[in-house]
């Protein structure tokens, strides 16, 4: 397929190689230089500007947040796409930007599918995420066979491009709140002369055998903050999301809120560049617990 991917990222960039590699036609575009030079040894071919990108059969986005996508995907842009392209965005954006998006496509007569993903760089790299799809089936269809080159299973969240955002949100906001109660549960059992090692080897082989509980017990306890699979201010960022889902629906989201007070604390103690599982300095630091 003729594939557009614009937003080469962390995440993006691994994605956009996966589609090379799988034999597709990528052409790709980003802000800085680097990540395109990058693709283009691979065998993708450059844009020089959004609309260069934004052809073909499919276009993929994959921007840090509403506002990044926002000022890339304009009404301008959407106006110069034919109109049998299919926009995918694969970002993870507020439910409220999905539905404004979904509606300035459909202004413009043009399908659009959300697509965010869960997995970190890493399973980005493997081709191995798993992918959330909302929107018309026959558009979701069309570009099945880059969801393939990308991820291990395509979801779908139903015809509203808007549900595919809340389930990425709410399971973003699942993650957080996890990575809370690892750290909770760490500095308990290490206050009490417990090796948190031992203890979440425990815990990972018996009631929370799950692969989130064992990459970030192990992430954790060794301290591997740096380099960031996702970093802390885009932990924050979704579980904003989160609570502005629960306030435009009147649904009370008390671990969301607490937090988010712990990653505001982490961010103003300096821990911008490491990884979201960081609040669990915070935590440590609140049990009186150091190094």
């Amino acid at each position: 397929m003729d594939v557009g991917f614009l937003g080469l990222g962390i995440m993006g960039r691994a994605m956009a190689a996966n589609l090379v590699k799988a034999g597709h036609r990528v052409t790709v575009w980003n802000r800085s230089p680097g990540p395109v030079a990058e693709l283009v040894t691979l065998g993708a071919t450059a844009a020089s500007q959004p609309k260069d990108a934004f052809r073909g059969d499919a276009a993929i986005s994959m921007f840090a947040d509403d506002a990044a996508t926002n000022s890339i995907i304009t009404d301008d842009l959407l106006a110069s796409a034919a109109k049998g392209l299919v926009h995918v965005n694969m970002a993870t954006v507020s439910v409220a930007a999905a539905k404004s998006l979904s509606e300035r496509h459909k202004a413009q007569g043009l399908a659009y599918v959300a697509a965010p993903v869960f997995g970190r760089a890493e399973i980005a790299a493997a081709a191995k995420l798993n992918i959330v799809a909302g929107g018309p089936d026959e558009a979701i269809a069309r570009v099945q066979p880059l969801f393939d080159a990308l991820g291990q299973r395509t979801w779908r969240a139903g015809a509203d491009p808007a549900h595919a955002n809340l389930v990425k949100i709410t399971g973003n906001f699942m993650l957080a709140a996890s990575i809370e109660m690892l750290s909770e549960a760490f500095a308990l059992t290490e206050k009490g002369g417990v090796d948190p090692k031992i203890f979440a080897e425990i815990m990972t082989s018996t009631l929370f055998a799950a692969p989130a509980f064992k990459i970030y017990s192990e992430i954790i306890n060794a301290r591997r903050f740096e380099p960031a699979g996702f970093k802390l201010p885009l932990g924050l960022k979704d579980v904003g999301l989160a609570l502005e889902a629960g306030h435009a629906s009147q649904t009370p989201l008390p671990m969301a809120s607490l937090v988010r007070d712990h990653m505001l604390e982490g961010l103003a103690a300096g821990h911008g560049d490491k990884d979201w599982s960081a609040l669990s300095m915070i935590v440590r630091r609140n049990a009186g617990l150091t190094g």
